[in-house]
């Protein structure tokens, strides 16, 4: 339970009290400052607590957004302020000071936005949400009272809360194909107290239904597969709308709803290879190859995105360039479509799923998300080329990064004791190198393993020798803080190399079973790669030093996956993967779930629809 404590002058025909129990505060009654300081002491430390001037005149949905959102220690609206119990010191440092200039006198102004003053002046964080239409306020006067109640009366409050339920950027498929109704999915599950947890866990079960459907290799199977599969994506768009739309945020909730999307499409990849397999039609490799792509496309975002966390200003011609095509409305929309976001991709998935066969699907998604990738890609180190960082000054073209950006870059690599130890090794001569040096080199140790596995027959030893080279390679390009202008690239060529590796090792074993396995051991790799992403961005850190050893690194897993090839027939290869996909998957998984259930990491919620 939440308390709610309630200051100032009562005000007869007043709902704030109703209101702020509809919101599950129990509301206390402070005649002045040192009552208000009494009961604030008095309610428990893990409770939630707000003051809130007896005055206030608003919008419910106000109210919701300033003193009920789980993801702020402080926040506060006009007439309002509230403190989780991590904010609570610092609320009750204010109360106190407040009511020591006060002397405990009857309250005559807003305590609450004095409260807020005092906060600010301690350099509190406190959260302010956007109010838009909606009215909050603390009338000084019955005219400006009777003027704030007609304005809260000439604005919808479920419309304007049923609109912010879903994201302010998404693709053009999920703006006008899917939120214009899943919001009011939204709302019906809110009303009905489902929680977004329950309607993820729906989309994922919904998904592998459809991936099942897929799997059955008919006509009938495909369609119906098509059509849950885009079932399974209105409620992945239903579960963050009814978030927003009732404020249950939650780390876990986070975790779920970013992870088993990934785990949604690569389970519908699986069934349509089992489709086409039942069909006569093996088409694992492309199956895996999309992953793999994906997978690498979701590195470079990632990757690109944390090396400019710390990006105050870009002047460069592709910036200005896209800047200017912004303010032609039908670009904005042709670019976001282009570049293959998940709405978008899934309708295409489903549609030549119900209508074509699982290798035109598969040719289909290949193309356009090589083209997305290259676009995006390109755009990116255009950008990186001229940028600036914090602390640079006005006027100096500056691309060197921060600690912060170059620690994520770091971790991102997931380099194992192999690459740690080259690179701490080469640490000087990796300071003479160029700045474009680290990603030169993971790219050319990454295509020499991969072209050798291809070009070489299975079992040789030549794949080892490059294994070995892309080893000192990776640790080279991780010798060096990676604060150059393209170092992000490093991240998503080290994910090729490893994946690719794998690929072409399993295809070049052309026995049943070698490419599914290598599918299962390239998904279980590349879930640990998601959860580290999701974790640096929760600045919840990198997974522990002894999960990257225990797995052995990217580098340690292409060099045993070469061996193993090396050293045993084709069939006991696949049995081989199988093993370390197992063993991959279950390290990975038991920590993730460990970390995500117990951590106190913030909720991070896409608010742009991810690709």
């Amino acid at each position: 339970m939440s308390t709610a404590i309630l200051t100032g002058q009562p005000v007869p025909g007043s709902s704030i009290e109703g209101d702020l129990r509809s919101l599950g505060f129990d509301v206390r009654v402070a005649a002045d400052a040192a009552e208000a300081e009494t009961l604030l002491a008095g309610v428990p430390g893990k409770e939630r607590v707000a003051l809130v001037d007896a005055r206030f005149v608003g919008h419910v949905h106000a109210l919701r957004l300033g003193l009920t959102d789980p993801r702020f220690p402080l926040a506060a609206i006009p007439g309002a302020v509230t403190a989780q119990p991590a904010g609570r010191q610092a609320l009750t440092r204010a109360m106190a000071r407040e009511n020591s200039a006060g002397g405990g006198t009857t309250l005559v102004d807003s305590l609450a936005d004095r409260i807020l003053t005092a906060l600010d002046a301690d350099g509190a964080d406190v959260h302010r949400p956007e109010l838009g239409s909606l009215v909050a306020t603390v009338p000084a006067d019955p005219q400006a009272r009777n003027e704030a109640r007609q304005a809260v009366a000439d604005v919808d409050d479920e419309a304007v809360r049923l609109k912010s339920a879903v994201k302010s950027r998404d693709g053009f498929f999920t703006t006008y194909c899917i939120s214009p109704y899943s919001r009011y999915i939204a709302r019906w599950c809110a009303r009905r107290g489902l929680t977004p947890n329950q309607v993820t866990t729906a989309s994922l079960l919904t998904a592998l239904i459809a991936a099942a459907c897929a799997a059955t290799g008919t006509r009938g199977g495909f369609v119906a597969a098509g059509v849950l599969l885009i079932a399974s994506f209105v409620l992945d768009c239903t579960d963050g709308q009814l978030a927003r739309y009732s404020l249950q945020y939650s780390t876990l909730g986070a975790w779920l709803d970013a992870t088993f999307d990934r785990a949604k499409e690569y389970a519908y990849y699986a069934g349509l290879a089992l489709g086409a397999a039942r069909g006569g039609d093996d088409v694992w490799a492309l199956a895996l190859g999309a992953m793999v792509l994906q997978t690498c496309r979701h590195v470079v975002d990632f990757s690109f995105n944390e090396a400019n966390h710390d990006a105050t200003a870009n002047t460069s011609p592709t910036a200005a360039l896209s800047d200017k095509l912004d303010s032609v409305g039908w670009t904005v929309w042709v670019r976001r479509m282009i570049v293959l976001p998940i709405g978008e991709r899934w309708a295409m998935i489903a549609v030549l799923t119900a209508a074509t066969t699982p290798r035109i699907t598969f040719y289909a998604l290949l193309i356009g998300c090589a083209f997305a990738a290259t676009y995006t890609t390109a755009g990116r180190v255009l950008r990186s080329l001229t940028r600036k960082a914090v602390g640079v000054p006005p006027g100096v073209e500056h691309w060197g990064r921060t600690d912060r950006a170059a620690g994520a870059l770091a971790d991102l690599a997931d380099s194992g004791p192999l690459a740690q130890g080259v690179a701490e090794a080469l640490k000087k001569p990796a300071a003479r190198l160029p700045g474009f040096a680290t990603p030169a080199v993971a790219l050319l140790g990454g295509l020499a393993v991969v072209l050798t596995a291809a070009l070489t027959g299975f079992g040789g030893p030549w794949p080892i020798v490059a294994a070995l080279a892309y080893a000192l390679t990776s640790g080279l390009a991780v010798a060096r803080p990676l604060k150059g202008a393209l170092d992000w690239l490093a991240s998503p060529f080290l994910r090729a190399a490893e994946y690719g590796t794998v690929l072409v090792l399993a295809a070049r074993a052309d026995v049943n079973g070698a490419l599914p396995a290598a599918f299962g051991l390239v998904g279980a790799v590349a879930y640990h790669h998601y959860d580290t992403v999701y974790r640096i961005r929760g600045n919840a850190g990198a997974p522990p030093a002894w999960l990257v050893r225990s797995i052995g690194g990217h580098e340690g897993r292409t060099l045993l996956v070469t061996v193993l090839a090396a050293l045993l027939t084709a069939s006991q290869f696949t049995v081989a993967l199988t093993a370390l996909a197992v063993a991959v998957a279950l390290v990975v998984l038991v920590e993730s779930i460990r970390f995500w259930v117990s951590a106190g990491a913030p909720a991070v919620h896409d608010e742009g629809e991810p690709a």
